[in-house]
């Protein structure tokens, strides 16, 4: 599987009063919307700067894969900014597009839901004609989205990324193949690593968990009808939010 070669990290030197960090969506367009407006009222009580960071995985598995992407490349309403990072599932799709083949990898990873919800429902033989029909149901803009999507976003004392970071390792040199696909066993977090707290996605769990200064956000919404969110402070303070 193939990513592409260098995504964009994002720092900041400084940190918004409040982080809504929302875990992985999974074509779960109908909980995004109820999830997203809870965040946008509470985010309407608050003074100061407010984030969305999106921890990757929009697509493949749940329903309405195509409706999320479209979704979250329209601009929020309010004083509130949102950023989208990139997941696996979006590198292995964009992989698929460069090289569409029947026997795929992620036509077995969710792609056929995704497929599915831009109107695609079965897959020619040949790949000329896949190639087309690809090119017809899927706008370009929805790829170019997917393609410029960053692996990484710090600011003091956070960072959020899909999946994870690898010990020891600066997080400027941190490859994507990691920041998209690693687990929790491959990243215990001793020493210096806990100068942060990763803020993170991709592996299920059935409710958010802090462990080992890690802080995973995905609560499987595909097969547990609930996606999650937490709400990060700059003191620090986290609250958890869902849509169910």
């Amino acid at each position: 599987m193939q990513t592409p070669q260098m995504r964009r990290k994002l720092f900041s030197h400084d940190r918004p009063d409040i982080i809504y960090a929302v875990g992985d969506v999974h074509g779960c367009f109908d909980l995004l919307q109820v999830l997203q407006q809870k965040i946008l009222s509470d985010a309407a009580q608050i003074h100061g700067s407010k984030w969305i960071v999106m921890l990757g995985d929009y697509i493949d598995r749940g329903p309405k894969s195509s409706y999320v992407i479209h979704e979250l490349m329209q601009p929020l309403s309010g004083d509130i900014e949102r950023f989208c990072l990139a997941g696996n599932h979006e590198a292995t799709m964009l992989d698929f597009l460069n090289d569409p083949r029947r026997d795929h990898l992620w036509l077995e990873f969710g792609g056929l839901e995704t497929l599915k919800s831009y109107g695609i429902s079965e897959i020619p033989q040949d790949k000329k004609s896949l190639k087309a029909l690809l090119h017809e149901h899927i706008p370009q803009s929805h790829i170019d989205f997917m393609a410029s999507l960053p692996s990484l976003l710090a600011v003091p004392g956070l960072c959020f990324v899909h999946a994870g970071v690898v010990n020891g390792v600066p997080l400027q040199r941190q490859e994507d193949k990691n920041l998209l696909w690693i687990r929790p066993k491959d990243q215990t977090m001793p020493g210096a690593d806990n100068l942060f707290l990763t803020v993170h996605g991709h592996t299920p769990v059935r409710t958010v968990s802090l462990m080992d200064n890690r802080l995973n956000v995905d609560t499987g919404a595909f097969m547990t009808g609930r996606l999650s969110a937490v709400k990060i402070t700059r003191d620090g303070t986290v609250t958890v939010m869902h849509a169910e």
